[in-house]
């Protein structure tokens, strides 16, 4: 059985964006390309039709698993984010006490985790961490480099 994966609106529209281009553009883009491979001739040694069977096949994988998140998905629309406590699609902004600075992150699904756009999973050490705190609340993250502590500074949507 499939995992749900928690993800907002915003990331669930571009996740269907992005299955439609697959599946009414680069079909056919990839069924050409196979058309035209099979006018080559002898299909046994034929490096185009291979290439071309093997880009379909990844093509068809890659819109299965499209297929499956989507109708696995938990939506999160932002106006049903709570202010009061650290949920996906959460933005926190947090105190690394380590660095002593002040860090900014939505909280999001692993689809839509963008680290260097400070968008961090729900499943990742820190993301995980954050879920269900609230403002004030300080807490520990084990890491590989050892044990970070943070506090809520702050919490949006």
């Amino acid at each position: 059985m499939a995992r749900a994966t928690t993800i907002s609106r915003d990331g669930f529209n571009k996740l269907q964006e992005e299955l439609e281009y697959l599946v009414t553009v680069r079909r056919k883009e990839v069924a050409e390309r196979l058309k035209e491979a099979r006018s080559y001739g002898d299909l046994s040694e034929n490096a185009e039709y291979d290439e071309a069977k093997n880009e379909q096949g990844m093509l068809e994988a890659q819109i299965a698993d499209l297929e499956v998140v989507i109708a696995n998905a938990i939506i999160v629309d932002d106006d049903s984010l709570s202010l009061d406590e650290v949920g996906v699609g959460s933005i926190v902004k947090i105190k690394d006490f380590d660095m002593d600075e002040i860090l900014e992150y939505q909280i999001v699904g692993s689809t839509e985790s963008d680290p260097d756009n400070n968008k961090i999973s729900d499943e990742s050490p820190i993301g995980k961490a954050c879920l269900k705190k609230k403002i004030g609340d300080i807490f520990e993250v084990e890491v590989p480099a050892g044990t970070l502590k943070f506090e809520i500074l702050g919490i949006d949507r």
